[in-house]
């Protein structure tokens, strides 16, 4: 509707011209865009001679700043790409003014303007988040020497009655004691059977002595470097599954080393391949923009290059794995060291993207949805002084750890989906050491 109104293609035209949208990459694309190359509005007044109007709003439904590159070979016969900065600014002049008119159109019609404000309303503005009021926990074989403040208690029974939990407090607020007050007190009230504490390696002891500080009586399982040795872990990991432990605190590097069973990761890693197999189907289909599903294919390769590790059963170390821990809540110290969790996009050169995926944010990852299946979204605990520290995409990371199911409920799990949704992408010219380049926030 809204490219009729703005380019008021010919009746042969429109019949040619269609909008496709992808769901499981988040992919839009026009199929058509030359059947009204010789529409002036679309080649000029809203479009340029390199870039027509069909091609820039593909652009901005993709959440792409439109770019002009021309092509030459080089000595070795290469073709290589230069961005054509003239030609780039007057599209992108172009790209604004179409955004603007989209802003003016979208509220013209007051039919539209209210089913628009009623879907609005019904997914983003009728949710209050709840208020939690811990002064009637009362803490039973906490050490009554210490006595917590209202924002920890608070805290507390947001993790006792409310779901998956980002304690964000700032350094100093005490976040330890929360999460030691938190698991004793579910495991007290039958909430959970068995806390699990992942913390950075070099404070597993302090870690420890802290839990006893405030619980002088509790059952606690401190690891020791040997614990995880090749030698010693299975036998470890076994006095873990078949203890009475009301919490087991291990590092961050040990935690890693308790694998998922291997049927559970080559079903979780075959899923994302036929979810990503059946994306680029769609793309070729349709065709999709080949930089998207060349990056498609290359993520594919990587997993099926990580099916193929699991495949290798020589391998293989007979350990006990994390779901015969009997582990049904964790809780993650310092979480912000898991934020390098990969992700697919179509957009450039936005800042704090992962390209890469650490193996331990994966493994994270993993074992958050299981527990989330295991116990319905309420056994993961993230406690962080830093959730962001230098792009909202870390935002979007949290998210996925903690309330994938609400993203899911949304359609909203893929980034592309949620940055249209909640952000905004800006191009600007910054200054680097190799001169003015393009980026996007």
């Amino acid at each position: 509707m809204f490219i009729e109104y703005l380019l008021n293609p010919s009746n042969y035209a429109c019949q040619n011209i269609n909008v496709h949208y992808n769901e499981a990459t988040s992919e839009w694309w026009i199929e058509g865009k030359n059947y009204d190359k010789y529409n002036i509005k679309a080649t000029n007044t809203y479009g340029t001679g390199r870039a027509s109007a069909y091609k820039i709003i593909e652009d901005s439904l993709n959440l792409k700043d439109t770019r002009i590159y021309d092509y030459y070979e080089d000595e070795n016969g290469k073709r290589v790409a230069e961005l054509n900065k003239k030609e780039t600014a007057i599209a992108q002049a172009k790209q604004e003014q179409i955004k603007l008119a989209f802003e003016e159109w979208i509220w013209k019609d007051p039919e539209r303007r209210e089913r628009l404000t009623k879907v609005y309303n019904e997914r983003f503005n009728s949710i209050r988040p709840r208020e939690y009021d811990g002064s009637h926990i009362s803490f039973d074989g906490m050490n009554p020497e210490i006595t917590l403040r209202k924002h920890q208690v608070n805290a507390i029974a947001r993790i006792l009655y409310g779901g998956n939990t980002l304690l964000a407090h700032e350094v100093g607020a005490g976040k330890t004691f929360e999460m030691v007050a938190a698991a004793m007190e579910s495991k007290r009230l039958g909430l959970c059977n068995k806390s699990l504490f992942v913390v950075p390696n070099h404070i597993v002891e302090q870690f420890g002595q802290e839990f006893l500080q405030l619980y002088p009586s509790a059952n606690v399982l401190v690891t020791t470097k040997k614990d995880f040795e090749t030698a010693n872990r299975k036998k470890f990991c076994s006095r873990i599954a078949t203890g009475d432990y009301d919490a087991i605190i291990i590092s961050h590097s040990q935690f890693e080393k308790i694998p998922m069973s291997v049927e559970r990761q080559f079903a979780i890693i075959q899923k994302q391949i036929e979810d990503i197999t059946l994306g680029i189907q769609d793309l070729k289909n349709n065709n999709g923009e080949r930089f998207s599903i060349k990056q498609m294919e290359k993520t594919k390769k990587g997993l099926e290059t990580r099916l193929a590790k699991l495949n290798d059963t020589s391998r293989k170390d007979d350990v006990v794995t994390f779901e015969e821990l009997g582990v049904d809540r964790i809780f993650v110290d310092e979480a912000h060291y898991y934020k390098n969790l990969f992700l697919y996009t179509k957009m450039r050169n936005v800042g704090g993207i992962a390209q890469t995926e650490a193996q331990k944010s994966s493994d994270l990852f993993m074992k958050c949805r299981y527990l989330d299946e295991l116990i319905g979204g309420k056994g993961v605990i993230f406690a962080t002084g830093t959730p962001i520290s230098n792009s909202m995409v870390e935002l979007y990371t949290m998210q996925r750890y903690l309330q994938y199911g609400e993203l899911e409920k949304r359609h909203l799990q893929q980034f592309d989906a949620w940055a249209s949704t909640f952000g905004e992408t800006v191009t600007a010219i910054e200054l680097s050491p190799e001169g003015y380049t393009l980026v996007g926030r």
